[in-house]
């Protein structure tokens, strides 16, 4: 009986062992500090993406196709986009998912070309468009509401 006792006393303790956990020190957390702020916009808040159901670095998503800076958000850029459902061609900012509502309206029948020349006006980009090979190019500000597109008084 006494070395049942003994037996059941001599009961092994294991060692809890903790396994991928990070040490904190002052160094790596000023470096996610500085990989987080990145994610924050000028309100801070977080940038989060609906189209791409992430959270994005604002600066990082700058489109190849952008003509000029969007004098609305100053994040985007403006450029000729598409729509999925109707097809007409319209300007918007690239920083639509990020808050930016800049649109206008483009020129639907006509040979269009976007330039990244800026109005003097309004800082949109200028379009060149003709309805036909006889009509001359006209230089336009794509901006619907400019003033600089506004008709010109008759003399």
């Amino acid at each position: 009986m006494s070395s049942k006792k003994k037996s059941i006393q001599t009961v092994q303790i294991k060692k809890i062992i903790t396994r991928h956990v990070v040490k904190t020190t002052k160094s790596k957390t000023n470096i996610f500090k500085k990989e987080i702020i990145q994610y924050f916009d000028s309100n801070g808040y977080l940038s989060w993406s609906a189209k791409e159901k992430k959270y994005i670095i604002l600066g990082t998503n700058s489109p190849k196709k952008g003509l000029v800076q969007c004098p609305h958000c100053k994040l985007g850029e403006l450029m000729v986009i598409r729509s999925r459902t109707t097809r007409k061609r319209f300007m918007g900012c690239s920083n639509y998912y990020g808050g930016c509502k800049a649109s206008s309206p483009l020129l639907q029948k006509a040979k269009l070309r976007a330039t990244k020349k800026p109005c003097d006006v309004c800082k949109w980009p200028m379009i060149i468009f003709r309805y036909s090979r006889n009509q001359k190019w006209t230089h336009q500000c794509s901006n619907f509401n400019c003033k600089s597109r506004k008709p010109k008084p008759s003399k």
